[in-house]
């Protein structure tokens, strides 16, 4: 299983008001990681970015057959 962090953040916003975001991803993440220790580093990281964070998400794939 592979697992993901990613970090969406507000860019901007459209002319109707809508929120306009982009994301950044950093794979490789410790599949035993917990989901605290995630979200301390994803507020590290976020603390070094220009835009604010709307949300952060953890990604996990899980491979289930080769075809």
């Amino acid at each position: 299983m592979d697992s993901q962090l990613r970090l969406v953040y507000v860019v901007g916003v459209t002319e109707s008001g809508d929120p306009v975001l982009k994301s950044k991803n950093y794979n490789n993440v410790k599949t035993d990681a917990l989901a605290e220790d995630l979200f301390s580093v994803a507020q590290a990281i976020a603390s070094l970015q220009q835009y604010d964070v709307d949300h952060v998400e953890r990604n996990n794939t899980r491979f289930l057959y080769s075809i």
